[in-house]
């Protein structure tokens, strides 16, 4: 009995975890701009992470905002290595516009993941979604 109640919570948690890191399947591998993944931005201050599976190099990332405004704290970039690159932004983007192109650092090295720290900015009936594209 304790085996199977352990079994179900071991399952639950690896349920949760995988439902809460979203990872980004990338299969297309041409040149050109193409969607990583997309996040729903919380009324409150929010920090989501796209965590991305396969071999991934990007030179240059940027931000797609729909259904609300959103403010957009900073970015953490994390490459294969434990190498990491902060991106300050601090800037808010109103509802359909993009963010500037970010120009990477590393962009001969796979990405691991890219975190974000942000919030929608009115507390309104709709909560903000970011996409974000990357340019091989």
């Amino acid at each position: 009995m304790k085996r199977t109640i352990l079994l179900l919570i071991s399952m639950f948690l690896t349920v949760s975890v995988m439902q809460a890191q979203k990872p980004e399947v990338i299969t297309k591998n041409k040149a050109g701009w193409h969607k990583i993944g997309d996040a729903k931005v919380d009324f409150k201050s929010d920090k989501d992470k796209f965590i991305l599976i396969g071999k991934t190099k990007y030179k240059t990332l940027q931000l797609k905002v729909k259904d609300a405004p959103v403010h957009i704290e900073s970015m953490q970039i994390e490459y294969e290595g434990d190498v990491k690159e902060e991106i300050a932004l601090g800037s808010e983007l109103k509802t359909g516009a993009e963010s500037r192109k970010i120009e990477l650092k590393y962009p001969d090295s796979e990405i691991r993941n890219v975190t974000f720290v942000y919030h929608t900015v009115n507390a309104g009936s709709s909560k903000a979604e970011i996409e974000l594209w990357g340019y091989k």
